[in-house]
C-alpha cells in the first residue's frame, strides 16, 4: 500500500511515517504541510492507495481539500482531528471519507483503522477480479484487454512529475515551485523543438522565458527584468528549503532512501554536508554559507521528471 499523509504538524507526519515504516504497512509516498499543497493530479502521480489527512491546517482544510478531491480520488481516505463534532464528522463520511481518527494519535487505533481499510479494499478488488472474470466468460472468452491509454507528455504529465518530486524533496507549497513548474514546462517544449537534442539553454534564458509566459510578450521590459529578479529569489529560496530537507533527513538517517537517492543528485555533496553541518549547530550563524548551484538543480530536476513521466 501507498500512503500520502497531510498534516500541518511536522511531528504526526513522522511518526505516521515511522508507524507505517515500522509495522511493513508498505510505504509513504508523499507528505504535504497543508490541504492546499495537494490535488487529484499529485495523489495520481505518487499512485497513492490511502490518504491520511487532517481536519484542521491553516490555508485549506481537510473537509474543504476532500471536497474538491475526493470525487477523482480512487483510494481511501482516513481523517485525522482533535475536534470530536458530530456535525463535523458526518460531512466527513459523507463526503467519502472511510474513517476517522482523534487526536493525540493512538498507535493501536491507526493500526486497528489501516488494516480495516486495507481489508476492505482487498476485498474490493476480489469483487471487482471476479466481475471481470464473469464478463469474460459472457462473451466467450474473447473479450480484448482494453489499449492501454497513451501517456500524456504534455503539461499536464510535466507538471504532475514535477509536483511528485517537490513532494520527495520536501519542498511543496514553496512559492518557488510554480516557477520551477513553468520552466519545466519550458524546456520539454525546448526539447521536443530541438528534436530530443540535449543542448539547455542558458539560465538568463530560461528565467527570462518563464517571465514572458507569466507576464505576455508585450510587457515592458523593466517589468519583465523585475520579475525574472523577483523569480530567481524565489527559486533560490525553494532550492535551498530543498537542500535543508535532505541534510535533516541525512542528519536523522545517514540510510534514509531520500537522502541516498536525491541529495548526490540534485547537489554537490560538499555543500550538502555543509549543510548537515550547519544544522547540527544550531548556535552558528543564521544565514547559510552553502552555494546553490541553480543550474544543476532545474538539469537533475527536468531529467527526473521526464525519466517519472516514461515510468508512470
Amino acid at each position: 500500500m501507498r500512503f500520502f499523509i497531510t498534516d500541518d504538524d511536522p511531528a504526526v507526519r513522522r511518526m505516521l511515517a515511522q508507524l507505517i515504516e515500522d509495522e511493513d504497512l508498505g510505504e509513504v509516498a508523499g507528505e504535504a504541510a497543508d490541504g492546499a499543497d495537494v490535488d487529484a493530479g499529485l495523489l495520481a502521480v505518487t499512485r497513492t492507495d490511502i490518504w491520511l489527512i487532517d481536519l484542521l491546517m491553516p490555508k485549506r482544510d481537510g473537509i474543504e481539500t476532500v471536497r474538491e478531491i475526493a470525487p477523482s480520488f480512487p483510494g481511501k481516505i482516513i481523517m485525522l482531528s482533535q475536534v470530536e463534532s458530530k456535525e463535523m464528522i458526518g460531512e466527513a463520511y459523507a463526503l467519502g471519507v472511510e474513517y476517522y481518527i482523534t487526536k493525540p494519535i493512538n498507535r493501536l487505533e491507526v493500526l486497528s483503522v489501516i488494516r480495516k481499510v486495507e481489508e476492505r479494499m482487498r476485498l474490493a478488488r476480489s469483487i471487482q477480479n471476479i466481475r471481470q472474470s464473469l464478463l469474460g466468460l459472457d462473451d466467450g472468452g474473447l473479450g480484448q484487454p482494453p489499449a492501454p491509454r497513451e501517456r500524456d507528455r504534455g503539461s499536464d504529465g510535466i507538471g504532475a512529475a514535477g509536483r511528485y518530486l517537490f513532494s520527495e524533496l520536501g519542498i511543496t507549497g514553496e512559492i518557488g515551485c510554480k516557477d520551477l513548474l513553468v520552466m519545466l514546462q519550458i524546456l520539454l517544449e525546448h526539447d521536443d523543438a530541438a528534436s530530443g537534442q540535449r543542448d539547455f539553454p542558458q539560465l538568463r534564458e530560461l528565467f527570462r522565458a518563464a517571465a514572458v509566459r507569466k507576464l505576455g510578450d508585450k510587457a515592458d521590459e523593466a517589468v519583465i527584468k523585475k520579475e525574472i529578479k523577483a523569480a530567481e529569489q524565489r527559486v533560490r529560496r525553494t532550492i535551498h528549503q530543498a537542500l535543508s530537507h535532505l541534510a535533516s533527513l541525512g542528519l536523522t538517517d545517514y540510510s534514509n532512501i531520500k537522502f541516498e537517492n536525491y541529495a548526490s543528485k540534485f547537489f554537490d555533496f560538499t555543500e550538502v554536508r555543509k549543510r548537515m553541518l550547519e544544522l547540527e549547530d544550531e548556535s552558528g550563524d543564521t544565514v547559510s554559507q552553502v552555494r546553490i548551484n541553480v543550474k544543476k538543480f532545474i538539469q537533475v530536476l527536468y531529467l527526473e521528471a521526464k525519466q517519472h513521466m516514461r515510468e508512470h
